[in-house]
């Protein structure tokens, strides 16, 4: 009798990792690279070492940078691991010492491997690789090279989200992270200079999975979706974390240098958020943009419990109204979409346009093209990757100073399944109609990964 043995299909393809750690200079440029388009385009990305142990979800990976540098028209590519603790632990055993998040932890562990493999921000001369479970770790640019974890002086006193808000206007830095334990969510504010000034506890009813937020001018807004953790489930065998779709959603809207005791809560329909594109206030109310889906199957490992119309995302808004405590939300848009951008020298004021991931009608989490809203228009415009082609964040770039909020470029890895090859694909970002301003081929496959930054020439030159 045959037996199959089943694939992980997040080791296999282009979600596959490469181990080879490369510097290439300079890459060849289909089309042109404008001159004034300069400096790096980081993405960050799971990435294992080892052979994982049990269930590997993409979660798990080991972080891993890419990074495609540009200057005077030309470009250069590196790639080079996070070198976390748990990193340099397993490099030294030969093989995988931390199982993930689908299994329990290894009893000779201390919990979870901070993978340091979700996102980036610069911030203060620095730029940080994230992980909302752990600490950041400090990352030298253009190198590449890990410089360890990043505890603000060891005053950080909780989990970093993978997903930091940097004020465009004040230099302010807002983060947060969540745990399992009270207090279940510890809320800090950096000053432009990098010192973190303060963090607060802030208080919810119990242990959720909070991965996104985001800032207003004046407030921060955090979402208490009902990805639920329960000591309780697990003591009967079921999973710890699990989307409740009997419970409603709550967004808590917070005066910036508030206190918990400042916040209000609003309640919405059951859903599950992983990612902001902005907010803003607008009159009596706060507005926020957001990927919405009606549940998440994410940590569902039997098919039998997977909800058919989990994980298909789509552009919705809230609005808050601050003065009358009722919320308005509202689809803007039925295609399913995610990996949501905006221009960020204008986070947390009113932005005309967004940009996000297309998704591609496929079970795996693959992107298809990139779409810019047009959200005073109501109008959307979507560059098509091609046949076999699939990108995935695509990090908006502002021309230097440019004068409207859409002068820039998108950029995005993406990979031709057909060729087995990567590029850097650069889009004129006002059209995305046109044909690319240019196609920077990367001498290896940059696998799938989760999101990028762009670290401007001045910042490069900045860097501490």
């Amino acid at each position: 009798m045959e037996t199959t043995t089943a694939v992980n299909p997040f080791l296999e393809g282009n979600f596959a990792p490469v181990r080879e750690e490369m510097t290439s200079d300079p890459l060849k440029v289909i089309g042109e690279l404008p001159t004034d388009l300069s400096g790096m385009f980081v993405r960050n990305g799971p990435n294992p070492q080892w052979t994982p142990i049990g269930q590997y979800h993409w979660f798990d990976g080991d972080g891993m940078l890419h990074g495609v540098e540009i200057r005077h028209g030309k470009a250069s590519y590196r790639n080079r691991y996070v070198r976390t603790r748990g990193f340099e632990i397993e490099q030294k055993a030969g093989k995988a010492v931390w199982s993930g998040i689908l299994e329990p932890p290894q009893p000779d562990s201390d919990g979870y491997k901070n993978a340091a493999n979700t996102a980036l921000v610069w911030h203060a001369g620095q730029l940080l690789a994230t992980w909302e479970g752990g600490a950041p770790h400090a990352i030298e640019v253009s190198q590449l090279e890990t410089k360890g974890e990043y505890t603000y002086n060891g005053k950080l006193a909780s989990a970093f989200t993978a997903h930091p808000k940097v004020d465009p206007v004040t230099g302010e830095m807002m983060f947060f992270g969540y745990s399992f334990a009270p207090p279940f969510v510890k809320y800090s504010i950096v000053s432009p200079q990098g010192e973190l000034l303060r963090t607060i506890p802030i208080d919810l009813p119990m242990g959720v999975m909070m991965h996104d937020f985001a800032i207003t001018a004046n407030y921060t807004i955090f979402m208490d979706l009902p990805m639920t953790f329960n000591p309780a489930r697990m003591q009967r065998g079921e999973p710890g974390l699990m989307f409740e779709r009997d419970r409603p959603s709550r967004f808590g809207i917070l005066p910036r240098h508030g206190d918990s005791d400042s916040i209000r809560w609003f309640e919405s329909p059951s859903c599950y958020v992983f990612h902001t594109l902005n907010a803003y206030e607008e009159g009596d109310e706060v507005v926020l943009i957001a990927c919405r889906m009606s549940s998440t199957n994410v940590f569902v490992t039997q098919p039998e419990q997977r909800d058919p119309d989990g994980d298909i995302p789509r552009l919705h808004s809230w609005r808050f109204n601050l003065s009358t405590g009722t919320v308005r939300e509202e689809m803007l848009d039925d295609v399913p979409i995610e990996f949501p951008r905006v221009n960020e020298n204008l986070l947390g004021r009113k932005t005309r346009y967004g940009y996000v991931g297309k998704m591609a009608p496929t079970p795996l989490p693959l992107f298809d093209g990139s779409i810019k809203y047009d959200l005073q228009a109501g109008y959307a415009q979507t560059y098509e990757y091609g046949k076999g082609r699939y990108g995935g964040e695509a990090v908006f770039v502002p021309r230097p100073d440019a004068t409207v909020e859409d002068d820039g470029w998108l950029v995005t890895f993406v990979y031709d399944t057909d060729a087995g090859t990567s590029e850097l694909l650069v889009l004129n970002a006002q059209d995305l109609s046109s044909d690319p301003v240019a196609r920077v081929l990367i001498p290896q496959r940059v696998p799938y990964g989760f999101h990028g930054t762009w670290v401007s020439q001045q910042q490069l030159d900045a860097s501490v």
